[in-house]
């Protein structure tokens, strides 16, 4: 059995949350929350609450408890990038890229 969450149109870089991301691909679920409540990145605020949507929906669909489910897939993808304008001196223009990304996570049972 296999649940999946996915998050779209986050509005960051998926270079950040790839960063976080590397660091809980394969783990139990159990122990990904604890490395995700003690990081100091705001993507991990991002991955654990898309880690708990896709544990309550293996609750939801299968009746897995959390301490039976591990992290099977997880990845980030870019989105959408936003160009925006930064008026500069002498009359120029800079340009920003407001890039975002969507975040796929999957969580099956230990077997």
């Amino acid at each position: 059995m296999e649940a999946k969450a996915r998050q779209t149109d986050i509005k960051m870089t998926a270079r950040k949350l790839r960063r976080v991301i590397n660091e809980v691909r394969g783990k139990a679920v159990i122990e990904a929350q604890q490395m995700l409540r003690f990081m100091p990145y705001f993507a991990a605020r991002v991955v654990e609450k898309n880690l708990k949507a896709a544990v309550a929906n293996a609750q939801e669909q299968f009746g897995a408890t959390p301490n039976t489910l591990k992290i099977s897939e997880i990845f980030a993808d870019e989105s959408v990038t936003y160009k925006r304008a930064r008026t500069r001196a002498q009359g120029r223009m800079y340009s920003r890229m407001k890039r975002t990304s969507h975040l796929t996570l999957k969580v099956s049972d230990h077997n």
